[in-house]
């Protein structure tokens, strides 16, 4: 009778640490997953931040007068570059979009810049680049939306505790990215 007893503990303890170590298991998968879908996105917003110096290139001999709009657009990509945590290269991929976005509401102004090959196959590049990281930034949040749901279930919470998990910041968009683009519809200054 008394081995019974000791093969049914042996056989619930046994349970009872796979059961941990599958929420174990899952948590570091979901850490993981996280590191994966942002390692995603860091390679779109460098294929950006790689681009922006041609596009700005291309726009300076067509654009003399707006020297503002093509400054502020290198300031963020420096600051971009200058970003070393997820939250600062977050904030400063933001404010990078806000001046792409600027910086083609007043390309409208230039017709002879909107005809130019070179202008348009960047445009184009960074659009799609834009658009795929805004997939991304989904994928993004929905695992950082599953693992911060996770670890703050029981019993999760337990084992997050101990590994030190803490709740991960959500990809925002910027309240540079909200604002709406403004652009006076005057003719370029010659």
């Amino acid at each position: 009778m008394g081995l019974f007893v000791y093969l049914i503990a042996g056989l619930i303890a046994a349970g009872v640490l796979a059961y941990l170590v599958t929420i174990y298991n899952g948590l570091v998968g979901l850490s993981n997953d996280i590191d994966k879908a942002w390692a995603n996105i860091d390679v779109l917003l460098k294929q950006r931040h790689d681009e922006i110096p041609r596009l700005v290139d291309v726009c300076k001999g067509y654009m003399r007068y707006e020297r503002e709009t093509l400054q502020m657009l290198t300031e963020e990509r420096a600051k971009y570059a200058l970003a070393s945590t997820i939250d600062q290269k977050t904030r400063a991929s933001g404010s990078l979009s806000a001046s792409v976005q600027k910086l083609f509401a007043v390309a409208e102004r230039y017709p002879d810049l909107k005809a130019n090959v070179s202008f348009l196959e960047l445009q184009k590049r960074i659009s799609e680049l834009e658009s795929q990281i805004a997939d991304r930034r989904e994928f993004y949040n929905d695992a950082i939306n599953l693992c911060n749901t996770r670890i703050q279930e029981m019993p999760d919470a337990l084992i997050a505790g101990g590994l030190r998990m803490k709740p991960r910041t959500m990809f925002r968009v910027s309240d540079a990215e909200k604002t709406a683009v403004t652009v006076a519809l005057s003719r370029p200054h010659i």
